[in-house]
């Protein structure tokens, strides 16, 4: 598996506190089949997390891939971010302050729970013309999206990509999360299943709990492609698989 969604980089966000975590993280990881996992520490959050593609960012990856690796823990960490939607986020794509999964173009996205549906279109459509290419972050969890699924259909059209949550499937997030996240499978509207993880304790990367879960009802080819084709092809900046998507007035 590619887990595309983590906070795994050491005290610089609301993830990993210490190295140690980092590594507990990464076990965890590789011991649920994980092969590559992204490091995507929020950023842009105005005086909460200011965090850029910047030396910080790069210090703690390099703290923590070095540390992977002296542990002998197999498997590749990537660099990304979690990229907090701002009025300027255009301004700071063009100043080069971000990084796309693993040095693409696929730029793994966030909003404010709460956000405004138009706000959330205005600023995906500004992204895709500013050369990048809207990757949202646990898509299940806005309110806008709970409200109106159908918003999902539509980013598909304008050629963005969703990301779940593999904690959502198993009720870590609330029931309307849980609700949407398996209505947008239903659907076929999830590009990849990542974990967000945060903790080696809590929203672990333990990615094959929500697999085995989700096998029990779903082909496992499915799966497979939402859990390592897809994030894989993102994380090499090629096209992922798109899915037959079912419209919301034909029942599944």
């Amino acid at each position: 598996m590619v887990d595309i969604h983590s906070h795994i980089l050491p005290g610089i966000d609301d993830g990993a506190v210490t190295v140690y975590d980092t590594l507990d993280m990464a076990d965890l990881a590789f011991r649920s089949g994980t092969e590559q996992i992204v490091a995507t520490p929020h950023c842009n959050i105005p005086g909460v997390y200011d965090n850029y593609f910047d030396e910080a960012y790069r210090k703690a990856f390099k703290l923590a891939k070095d540390a992977i690796e002296n542990e002998g823990i197999p498997i590749t960490l990537l660099p990304g971010m979690e990229v907090f939607a701002t009025d300027d986020l255009p301004e700071v794509i063009a100043a080069k302050k971000l990084v796309g999964l693993n040095n693409t173009q696929n730029l793994l996205m966030e909003f404010d729970f709460g956000e405004d549906p138009v706000f959330a279109e205005n600023i995906l459509r500004e992204v895709k013309n500013s050369g990048m290419t809207p990757v949202i972050a646990h898509a299940e969890r806005y309110m806008f999206v709970q409200e109106n699924p159908e918003t999902v259909l539509q980013w598909h059209g304008q050629g963005y990509f969703v990301q779940v949550n593999k904690g959502s499937f198993l009720g870590k997030f609330g029931r309307n999360a849980e609700k949407t996240a398996f209505l947008l499978l239903n659907h076929n509207l999830i590009t990849a299943v990542a974990s967000d993880s945060h903790s080696p304790v809590h929203r672990t990367p333990y990615m094959s709990d929500a697999y085995r879960y989700l096998a029990q009802e779903y082909p496992e080819d499915y799966l497979n492609d939402l859990f390592t084709t897809n994030p894989t092809l993102l994380c090499t900046g090629k096209a992922p698989i798109q899915f037959q998507k079912i419209p919301f007035d034909e029942k599944v």
